[in-house]
């Protein structure tokens, strides 16, 4: 049974209007209905195998067997929607990308065009450098040399790129063909605006990270030292017998308290080469 003709997957498909176009942004070679439809079996494989193991604990702690059907549905629809985060997820990994390389290839396209290269030119000489901007680029040759205009090729390649910084540079290049007017003016505007957006954004991180290296001290040393030191003194006040175990849960609950730090130092940090 072809997953595209199934009415299901199609109605399913329905309720999501932008999942085509998140698909190509996060540049994941599925149509919509395909996407869908491996979701939905993925969620329903995993779904039952949790629900048959969730039987056996139920069962042995003398639940009621009709909880199995809003557990099998909450994992179902659990499971289906992290399908949809990972595209998400994958869309703002690539946007974090683009944007660290944007104003190296940005500048590099500008030199190319002080130097005299015509446009295409430049941008195929773009693709030679490092990078998943550089890819993007070459996308745009690859689309022109299908037969699409430069203009179309910068067009699309707007509409689904995944940084808006990256888009803003395809939309001033776009917009000085359009008007027939030279290209290296708003080229290099647009440059210096990023440039003052990622400035602001350094001073802004720096501002931030002050701020959660004392959360980071006071949550993830401070508070920790003193609460073991002082469950280990009450402890020997009211005779409780302290165990490895206890340790060894509080050393879990450290290292699940770093590993948050981590995440949340790696989150703030401004999408750029500093």
């Amino acid at each position: 049974m072809r997953f595209s003709l199934t009415p299901l997957v199609r109605r399913v498909v329905s309720f999501y209007p932008h999942l085509k176009k998140d698909l190509r942004i996060a540049h994941l070679p599925q149509s919509p209905e395909e996407f869908v439809y491996r979701s939905l079996k993925t969620s329903m494989l995993f779904s039952v195998g949790l629900t048959i193991l969730f039987f056996f604990i139920a069962d042995k702690a003398g639940l009621p067997l009709i909880i199995l059907l809003p557990f099998f549905l909450v994992c179902f629809l659990a499971i289906f929607h992290f399908a949809f985060l990972k595209v998400k997820t994958r869309i703002i990994q690539r946007r974090r990308e683009i944007d660290r390389e944007v104003l190296f290839v940005g500048q590099y396209l500008l030199l190319k065009l002080y130097s005299g290269q015509p446009l295409l030119n430049a941008l195929i000489n773009s693709t030679k450098s490092y990078g998943i901007a550089s890819s993007y680029i070459k996308e745009i040759v690859n689309d022109i040399d299908t037969g699409n205009s430069l203009e179309n090729a910068l067009t699309q390649a707007m509409i689904y790129s995944p940084s808006e910084q990256f888009s803003k540079i395809l939309f001033q290049i776009n917009n000085a063909l359009k008007l027939g007017i030279d290209v290296t003016g708003p080229l290099r505007n647009v440059l210096d605006e990023i440039q003052k957006e990622q400035e602001i954004g350094i001073k802004r991180y720096g501002r931030t990270l002050n701020s959660v290296v004392i959360f980071y001290m006071l949550g993830a040393i401070v508070i920790p030292s003193i609460g073991m030191t002082v469950f280990i003194v009450l402890s020997s006040f009211i005779n409780f017998s302290i165990q490895p175990f206890h340790f060894v849960l509080a050393g879990f609950f450290a290292i699940l308290l770093e590993l948050l730090f981590i995440g949340i130092f790696r989150g703030i940090r401004p999408t750029m080469n500093i």
